[in-house]
């Protein structure tokens, strides 16, 4: 492709069925989901276990991760050899497992070289009275793993109820559930590596129980944990309103509040955006773009200026 075309990469979702998932990526988002289980929508993936497919230009019908290795010009400077962050929307119709996350280099010891899983949530929807599991109250290793052992979990973990709007960092080695009643946008590590430590003695439609990853869990948990919410930076700009979640090593993630013009600045890296409400219309590049609530899209490196035009809420992060 010419350097000189550059539109956005659309995106089109993977859905993955889950014990625990529902119906609201079709009621809330209008996704054509596969069953009345379905848990997550990957939506911008380039990991193995499920990988978007661009939808429009002259990359139609490349997979993400494929992109990522043969055109790295379009993302700018990277040390990853994979496309390093994953974007989830989560339906938890049911509660999902405890569990907890390795970082990097235990996951590249352990889990075949894959990356660890630092992530974040954004409350997307949630029933009156819906909690998160984060964190818990041991002291020591010992004390975790005695607590778990005598299936102590009312005294051993800390839950926090959640209202639409609440952001909540997720880094490795904590201990963390979404419970019932809850839909996340999640930005995470590009990995599907989860130590589960407790899920509620559940059974599969064979009857089985899901595998516990205990002594996984134990070794990577961090002790002590607790919750600690913060205040997070808001700028007011012309035709939009932006709020700076969280910004380290791993990603950056701000909401993006639109409602008139709002001009933006190009980024020498690429950009993921995900439309969490409203419609409107991005200008910039080499045309116009329609936007529209449960969009997914990259904008390349090197875009250059934009507007976007509506009135929406998206979800924007970059490494």
């Amino acid at each position: 492709m010419p350097e000189t075309v550059r539109e956005p990469l659309f995106l089109t979702p993977v859905f993955q069925e889950r014990i625990w998932g529902g119906t609201k990526l079709n009621t809330l988002f209008g996704y054509d989901i596969p069953n009345d289980k379905t848990g997550e929508c990957w939506a911008v993936s380039g990991h193995p276990n499920g990988q978007s497919i661009v939808h429009n230009g002259p990359y139609a019908g490349t997979k993400l991760g494929d992109l990522w290795t043969d055109h790295p010009e379009l993302f700018g400077d990277s040390e990853s050899d994979v496309f390093p962050l994953l974007t989830k929307i989560l339906d938890a119709s049911d509660d999902l497992s405890v569990q907890v996350h390795p970082d990097d280099a235990y996951a590249r010891e352990f889990e075949n070289g894959e990356l660890g899983k630092t992530e974040c949530w954004y409350i997307v929807d949630a029933e009156p009275g819906a909690s998160i599991v984060y964190g818990h109250n041991a002291q020591s290793h010992e004390e975790l793993r005695s607590m778990i052992e005598a299936g102590q979990w009312d005294t051993l973990l800390t839950k926090i109820e959640v209202k639409p709007g609440d952001f909540f960092y997720v880094p490795s080695g904590t201990i963390h559930a979404l419970g019932a009643g809850i839909v996340v946008l999640e930005t995470q590590q590009s990995s599907d590596t989860t130590y589960r430590v407790y899920d509620y003695d559940r059974k599969d439609a064979n009857g089985q129980g899901r595998e516990l990853h205990l002594e996984k869990a134990i070794e990577v948990t961090t002790v002590p944990q607790s919750y600690t919410g913060g205040a997070y930076e808001t700028d007011h700009v012309d035709g939009a309103t932006i709020t700076k979640f969280v910004s380290n090593s791993f990603f950056t993630v701000e909401k993006w509040e639109v409602d008139g013009t709002a001009k933006f600045e190009g980024r020498e890296r690429y950009m993921i955006v995900s439309i969490l409400d409203g419609e409107g219309t991005l200008k910039g590049g080499d045309g116009e773009y329609a936007l529209k609530k449960g969009d997914h899209f990259i904008l390349r490196a090197g875009f250059g200026a934009y507007t976007i035009e509506g009135t929406l809420t998206t979800i924007s992060s970059w490494e």
